[in-house]
């Protein structure tokens, strides 16, 4: 960033020394350590927020491209639904024109007896009583 090499650091420190003098020296290397720790700081907290700052542009970024990809998606799949249903409609308007006109059987409640034609017995599946005879008039019995 500053470029200085070895040579140019020495040259400084020499002038520093005849400048500031060799007591007070140690009491200004310290000053100036602090102030560089404390810009070094301030360098590395401004580096970090503007690396969070890229780091959100870029998360917006990557929204914007996921929800125009849901949207597509989303469309997509609507698309494909309409499509279901078309075919679902036509092939029931076809299955209709195919059908003869046949009435619906009666539907039948719990209560009738003719609801299951298993449970109706018919004469010929009703057991056979034998007929009681009046044994005066050698009759059956009415």
């Amino acid at each position: 960033m500053f470029d200085i090499t070895s040579s140019k650091l020495l040259i400084l420190a020499v002038v520093a020394l005849i400048v500031v003098g060799p007591k007070d020296l140690p009491i200004l290397l310290r000053t100036v350590g602090k102030y560089l720790g404390i810009v070094r700081r301030h360098a590395a907290e401004f580096r970090s927020q503007f690396d969070e700052a890229m780091r959100e542009a870029e998360l917006d970024q990557l929204k914007k491209e996921f929800e125009a990809a849901a949207r597509e998606v989303h469309a997509t799949v609507d698309a494909g639904a309409r499509s279901i249903e078309a075919q679902v409609e036509a092939a029931g308007v076809k299955e209709q024109a195919l059908k003869p006109a046949v009435p619906a059987p009666p539907v039948s409640q719990p209560g009738d007896a003719a609801a299951n034609p298993a449970d109706v017995a018919t004469k010929a599946d009703e057991p056979v009583v034998a007929e009681q005879r009046d044994p005066e008039s050698g009759r059956g019995a009415a």
